[in-house]
């Protein structure tokens, strides 16, 4: 039974979605102290949050059980994602469900920047009439900047293009290509902000974009120009653009977002050019269903282990196809089972090879599962698919990925070479009929193996006897072979078998198996 924490307010839709699993249970406690998180923590399996719990590395480092921190909304900039890759812990927002609705409510913002709606309804309320101090600007005919062209900037286009704006935007992620389609002029932001007579903010909150709006980019802008921001206060120095409305250069800002909330000795709240609305880009009924059912949904697939989408810190992008691309991770976790299993020394690089049209494509969640299976019996730390990659760097291993056509022998070829101070093995697996997971080479040597179950790996000189001798041994202690596989080198040289067990051997077997004057070394191994 997994068990998840809620511990900011959600949707009742998102909370139904919960009482239908049955193999979950969650509690809601909004409103915990850092501390009474802590101390409840190691409890769960998942932890849901919104934008009031800050999930910081010791947050995360209390929860000891936690397999996912599921945010609710598209900002992670609450959660050290980081410290949570290192843990092995999946972090998720909901980048869909909320995106109509704060792109509504930056157009909300605009039209009211544009028409004085707010200071309007103040006069008219304290019963004044002044229309002529209310004149305003149309959108018709004017030049809309987007900063950040992702899902909701894209939104704000279509929507602004209706009222006949002409769209810049800038984006250093987006090709000119995508912007043409959807006709919108992407510009480096200097003459973004020369050009703009709006400029909406709709990038994420990075280390780069901090505070992107600021004295100097502020001088560069269209004097009486109006800035939204409905996307992260920290996008915008505030004392800046206390300045820049003061100074005139900056007409009006409609603002639905601060550096901190509720705000404090904000130098904007008051001016008469600011409107301010609490953060609500994400609350209308339709976004508040959506976000919750998204989260809860995303949660309860991941801990499952049937999908990771949405994972901001997955080493590979996971969606609606990740039932076809989970066989190859499975297989793929299997080969470096065996790597670790085989090799006696700490493995240093990691070569990974991948040949055919399928496999082209996820090279990626391929890589993740091959590092998994390396160190998950060498290294003390939980391993999983999100932190295996950083794992693997700070052990000292390094990896290469590279794609080649397909293979003449086999279609969806998978090859992974590992290396270690005066050794090397090669391995190589895929998939029959894109299900059945087969082990097709061992160094130089080609067989037809199965990678499940209790395993006997040996080597032996090709010589007669052995598979009697090796037969008749398994059969005195009741071990019964389900399956044998061998290749050899050539005949009267080396030989490798990869045998197939019904239940586990004991060390006596083990031990009697290497005493054959033939078998030069003998594994076994649990896959």
């Amino acid at each position: 039974m997994f068990k998840i924490l809620i511990s900011d307010k959600l949707g009742q839709a998102g909370l139904d979605r919960l009482d239908l699993a049955k193999d979950a249970h969650y509690d809601m406690k909004p409103g915990l102290s850092k501390e009474e998180l802590m101390a409840i923590l190691p409890e769960y399996d998942a932890l849901i949050i919104r934008s009031g719990t800050r999930a910081d590395a010791d947050i995360l480092k209390a929860g000891t059980n936690l397999k996912v921190v599921g945010r609710a909304g598209i900002g992670v900039d609450n959660v050290d994602v980081r410290a949570a890759t290192l843990r092995g812990i999946i972090v998720m927002n909901t980048p869909g469900a909320n995106s109509i609705a704060t792109a509504e409510q930056a157009i909300a913002l605009m039209l009211a920047a544009s028409r004085h709606t707010a200071q309007a309804h103040a006069s008219v309320k304290d019963g004044q009439w002044k229309r002529s101090e209310f004149v305003g600007t149309e959108l018709y005919r004017k030049t809309l900047g987007i900063v950040g062209f992702g899902r909701i900037g894209r939104l704000v286009a279509k929507r602004a293009q209706a009222f006949g704006m002409e769209i810049l935007a800038y984006d250093p992620y987006v090709s000119e290509e995508v912007g043409q389609e959807l006709g919108v002029t992407l510009v480096d932001l200097d003459d973004l902000l020369a050009q703009s007579d709006y400029i909406t903010l709709h990038t994420a909150l990075m280390p780069e974009t901090e505070k992107m709006i600021n004295a100097q980019t502020i001088a560069q802008m269209k004097p009486g120009m109006i800035l939204i921001n409905a996307a992260r206060g920290k996008l915008i120095d505030e004392e800046a653009l206390a300045e820049g409305l003061k100074s005139g250069q900056v007409k009006t800002a409609a603002l639905d977002v601060f550096q901190k909330e509720p705000p404090e000795n904000n130098p904007l709240i008051g001016l008469p050019n600011v409107i301010h609305t609490p953060h609500l880009g994400a609350s209308t009924k339709e976004a508040q269903r959506d976000v919750a059912t998204q989260i809860v949904d995303q949660v309860l697939d991941a801990l499952r282990g049937t999908d990771f989408r949405n994972a901001v810190n997955l080493p590979f992008q996971a969606g609606l196809n990740f039932a076809e691309t989970r066989p190859y991770m499975e297989l793929s976790e299997k080969l470096g089972k065996l790597h670790c299993y085989l090799t006696d020394r700490p493995i240093r690089r990691v070569e990974i090879e991948v040949r055919g049209e399928t496999v082209n494509e996820l090279v990626k969640p391929i890589a993740a599962a091959l590092l998994k299976g390396i160190m998950e019996k060498s290294i003390s730390e939980q391993v999983n698919y999100i932190n295996a990659p950083l794992l693997a760097e700070e052990n000292g291993i390094t990896v290469a990925q590279t794609k080649a056509a397909s293979s003449l022998d086999y279609a969806n070829l998978i090859t992974c070479r590992v290396t270690w101070d005066g050794g090397e093995r090669t391995l190589a697996g895929m998939l029959f009929g894109g299900v059945e997971p087969r082990i097709v080479q061992v160094d130089d040597y080609k067989l037809d193996a199965r990678p499940d179950g209790y395993v006997l790996v040996m080597q032996n000189k090709d010589v007669y006897g052995v598979i009697g001798q090796v037969g008749t041994i398994l059969s005195a202690y009741e071990v019964n072979i389900a399956e044998w596989r061998m290749g050899r080198d050539k005949p009267g040289g080396e030989a490798l078998s990869f045998i197939n067990l019904d239940s586990e051997p004991s060390k006596e077997v083990l031990d009697a198996l290497n005493k054959i004057p033939a078998i030069t070394q003998v594994k076994l191994i649990n896959l």
